[in-house]
Parts: structure tokens; C-alpha cells; sequence
């Protein structure tokens, strides 16, 4: 038997005024979910356990069966790991952000205007020669989504995700101790922000970007710090095999953490334009050598932080007609057993474009899952699914057969 989880990073949402009450995925055509749901069992999980913020750290440990409360030190380190980068003990990695900031120093958007990895890597380059040293490095990533190492720094910080805050003034969210011995350290990371605000507006690649009508990386944000993870594998803890897909280093970073292979694909974007089709069929290439794959799709996450229905709304019908349905056509066409699980790992409501921690709906499809009363995929219809409310593990158990 074969085991795919496909996720659509922060897919749910909440009703929306403009789509007549309905929320995204009750407004979308997506006939190839509502199958699943249809031909499988449906319930609801919470991903995200009460202290722990609702990011999709903790959201997609959850989902992959770890518990992010004993093991979540923050997204950068993990997107390090996907990057290839060797963390030592002791030092603090963070998230490095590319972000807009307005004429008033409020949080325009946490992307720099959707910025690309060409350019962003130019401007880390320069980043690095500037504020770079024995104690402080950046390693650029995807698009606007960089990584930050620190020597000598305290962990225990208080950091706000850029896209929760969008509108605010960044001089209220600025980074604040936990304890007394970590003050040093937030002064320290504040005032490297502050003078990346002064820098950053006259490099040739954000003076390109202002002169095309773009918005400009003209600061960068630093959150989600932590050390070096330990965590199980895949292979020790359930026996199986795996490979992860996803344009997103914080999950190929998961998934190294979890031995599981990254299987990079041409034109995986994690933005609207990604390459589904080559997801689809990176997909079924993997199954041939393992046992599980996750399949991450980040584009309806992005829209909704956009604060965007329509654009929500597009990305769910093409992960439902350009991943989805060309999968069910290739399992069904090589024979190849196979149980899905279709879930999204958090909201991300339309209406606050951040990420919220209620429980999220899933559907599970294959031998062995004997439909329920769901008709279709959707937050209200899988509540009423036969699993009800499940938590923490119960979810990638189920799937994989190992409930008992």
C-alpha cells in the first residue's frame, strides 16, 4: 500500500462576505476533493495545541504526526536544514524575511512584493558583505524567504510573523526579551533590523523595483528562531519509507529532520504560477521507490494573506484540476494502491490574512476507508464526518494503518 498526504497550505478559511456567505473551498469547483470525500471517510483535526502559535511549523509537524510542542524550536532552523546548511550547537537560525514596508513604516506586505529568488539573492549577497561576520550570516532562500544565523544569541525571544501584522507599525513589533539574559539579544537583533531599513532602499535592485511600479524589499524581518531540532524518522517511527514535494524550504526542511527524500520540481514556485502538473507527476515517480509522499501546495496560503477570495478561490480549483485529477488518473492507469489524505494544515481567513489555530477539515480516501454521510469537501460538511474532532497523531495513524 502506498500513503500520500496532498496539503493545501492554509486551504480553509471562514465564511466570506462577497461569495454570498460561503467560505473558498464551499465556493470553488473542485470536483476531484469532493470525490475523495465522497468515496472516503471525513472529519476535522487540530493541528496547532493550545500555547503553541499557529504557524505552519507547528501546523505541519502536527499534520506529519510530531507533537510541535516538545520539539518546535521555530521555522528557521528547519528551512536551514532544507537548504543544505549545517547548523552547529549553539547557534540561534531565524527566519530572514525580504519585507515592504510603507511611507509610515507599516507592514505593507511580508514579501516584498512577491520579490524573486534572482533578486533576492542578489540583494543577500550584498546583505552578507554589509552587516555579515563571525557572529552573523544570511543564507538566501525562495522568493522573499531567507535564513539568518546567529552565534552567541539567547533563543528566548519574542518575534512577530510579519503576516499576521500586516497594517502595523513595525516599531511596535519590534523583537522582546523573554528573560532577563535574553535583553542583549533583542537589542542586538533590533538594531541589525533597523539599520537593513537604512540600507536597503538604495540597492540597485529595490531602486529597479520602485522604478518598475514594484514594491521594494526596504527592510528585512528576523523571527522564528531556534536551535537544532531532534526529531525522529519516518523509517525509525512508523517503518516506512518517504519523500516530501514542496516549493517551501520550511517543509523540505521538515522533511529532511523526518529522513524523508526531497524531491525537487522544475517551476514549484510556492506562489499562484507553481508547476502542479510536474507535482502531480513527481508524485507518482516517488511511489515508485516509497512508501509515502507529502505533497505541499503553498499558493492558497499565499492568497489568503493577500486577503484575496477570488484569487483563493483559483488556487483551490487548480490544485483540485491540475494536481489532483491528473494524480487519480496515474494511480488509476499504473494500478498503484494508494490511500490520500487531503487536508489543509491551518486557515488563513480572507478576512484577517493571517493564520488561525481552529480545528481544520480533512478527508481520507482509499481501501479500507468506507464512505461517511460527507457528499463533499468542505469545513462544515467534513464536521460531521465519521472521525469527528481527532488530535496531535491521530490523524497520520489513521492513515497509515497504525491505530493499534
Amino acid at each position: 500500500m502506498k500513503y500520500i498526504i496532498i496539503l493545501g497550505d492554509g486551504m480553509a478559511d471562514h465564511p466570506v462576505a462577497e461569495l454570498g456567505g460561503l467560505t473558498p473551498l464551499e465556493a470553488a469547483r473542485k470536483p476531484c476533493m469532493d470525490h475523495l470525500a465522497r468515496e472516503g471517510c471525513c472529519g476535522m483535526l487540530e493541528t496547532v495545541p493550545e500555547g503553541v502559535m499557529p504557524g505552519s511549523e507547528a501546523a505541519n509537524l502536527s499534520v506529519m504526526g510530531y507533537n510541535p510542542a516538545e520539539i518546535l524550536q521555530g521555522r528557521g532552523v528547519l528551512e536551514a536544514a532544507s537548504m543544505g546548511l549545517q547548523i552547529k550547537e549553539g547557534e540561534l537560525v531565524m527566519r530572514c524575511n525580504l519585507i515592504c514596508l510603507d511611507e509610515e513604516k507599516r507592514l505593507k506586505n511580508h514579501s516584498a512584493g512577491h520579490i524573486s529568488s534572482e533578486e533576492s539573492a542578489l540583494i543577500l549577497h550584498d546583505l552578507q558583505k554589509e552587516f555579515g561576520n563571525e557572529q552573523f550570516s544570511f543564507h538566501p532562500g525562495v522568493s522573499y524567504r531567507h535564513v539568518f544565523i546567529g552565534k552567541g544569541l539567547d533563543a528566548r525571544i519574542k518575534c512577530a510573523p510579519p503576516h499576521d501584522y500586516l497594517g502595523e507599525f513595525a516599531e511596535n513589533l519590534r523583537i522582546t526579551a523573554l528573560c532577563e539574559e535574553s535583553k542583549k539579544t533583542a537589542e542586538i537583533l533590533n538594531h541589525l533590523t533597523i539599520q537593513t531599513q537604512r540600507w536597503l532602499p538604495e540597492h540597485p535592485v529595490n531602486r529597479k523595483r520602485v522604478a518598475n511600479g514594484k514594491d521594494c524589499a526596504n527592510s528585512i524581518w528576523l523571527w522564528s528562531g531556534g536551535y537544532k531540532p531532534t526529531m525522529w524518522t519516518y523509517q525509525e517511527h512508523f517503518g516506512i519509507s518517504g519523500a516530501v514535494i514542496s516549493a517551501v524550504d520550511l517543509i523540505r526542511g521538515i522533511g529532511v529532520y523526518a529522513g524523508l527524500k526531497v524531491i525537487p520540481v522544475k517551476g514549484a514556485t510556492g506562489l499562484y504560477d507553481t508547476n502542479y502538473e510536474g507535482k502531480a507527476a513527481a508524485c507518482l515517480d516517488a511511489l515508485k521507490e516509497h512508501d509515502f509522499v507529502y505533497l505541499h501546495v503553498e499558493a492558497p496560503d499565499e492568497a489568503g494573506h493577500e486577503g484575496d477570495a477570488a484569487l483563493k478561490i483559483q488556487t483551490i480549483e487548480d490544485l483540485d484540476s491540475r494536481l489532483i485529477s491528473p494524480l487519480l488518473k496515474g494511480l488509476k492507469e499504473s494500478q498503484t494502491e494508494a490511500v490520500i489524505g487531503l487536508l489543509p494544515d491551518h486557515p488563513t481567513p480572507i478576512s484577517t490574512r493571517a493564520h488561525t489555530r481552529e480545528p481544520i477539515p480533512f478527508a481520507i480516501w482509499g481501501p479500507g476507508f468506507e464512505p461517511d454521510s460527507v457528499n463533499a469537501y468542505s469545513e462544515t460538511l467534513c464536521s460531521k464526518g465519521r472521525y469527528g474532532l481527532l488530535k496531535g497523531d491521530q490523524f497520520i495513524k489513521l492513515l497509515l494503518g497504525k491505530t493499534k
